[in-house]
């Protein structure tokens, strides 16, 4: 799936001519956490990198905390649907569909780091981001535990997801430890036989 076709940032509204912009601004973002981390990284070097003018990144991103919440956004829209799998127990697809956000996470722990901090801002903009982000999360684990599921188990796989992120963020253990932790989260949540 292409950036572009991703989601405007939820600031402002996007013309076409603007996403290839808004774009630019997201890659930057990604670079400068890699050079600098979540503490280096303002919305001025990043329009810088992307040879954007600071004023108009602001017109997008009111906050660096904005900024890495839409890359984040953006990040977890190239995660494909759960797909509806007869075949695999409910156990087998909850721990597919954690492992697959884990691995997207792990992939880029710069943005993971950064994310732990921007995510909580309380900025309104961050705001309706992360409540795209908590939908996204848990539309991914309800497709993946079933139509007849718990709704107390996917509550609970929701509050571990979350809890396990921060944890990781703090550095307790490592974004590339989540696909296991997560696994055995969903061990005990849902049970079963994993295959």
């Amino acid at each position: 799936m292409s950036s572009t076709s991703l989601s405007t940032p939820a600031r402002r509204g996007s013309a076409e001519g603007r996403s290839d912009r808004v774009d630019a601004l997201v890659e930057a973002t990604i670079a400068e956490l890699r050079a600098n981390g979540y503490e280096g990284l303002t919305v001025r070097n990043a329009a810088r990198r992307a040879g954007v003018a600071a004023a108009t990144a602001y017109t997008y991103f009111a906050s660096k905390d904005h900024l890495v919440a839409e890359v984040f956004w953006r990040r977890l829209q190239t995660l494909e649907p759960v797909p509806v799998d007869g075949r695999h127990t409910a156990r087998t697809r909850v721990s597919n569909a954690l492992r697959e956000l884990a691995l997207l996470i792990a992939a880029e722990p710069e943005l993971a780091a950064a994310s732990t901090t921007a995510i909580l801002a309380p900025d309104p903009d961050v705001q309706r981001l992360r409540n795209r982000i908590g939908t996204a999360f848990n539309q991914h684990l309800a497709a993946a535990l079933g139509d007849d599921a718990e709704p107390a188990v996917l509550r609970a796989l929701n509050l571990a997801l979350a809890g396990a992120l921060l944890q990781a963020g703090m550095g307790y253990f490592s974004y590339a430890d989540l696909a296991d932790r997560m696994d055995e989260v969903a061990g005990v949540l849902v049970g079963g036989a994993s295959r």
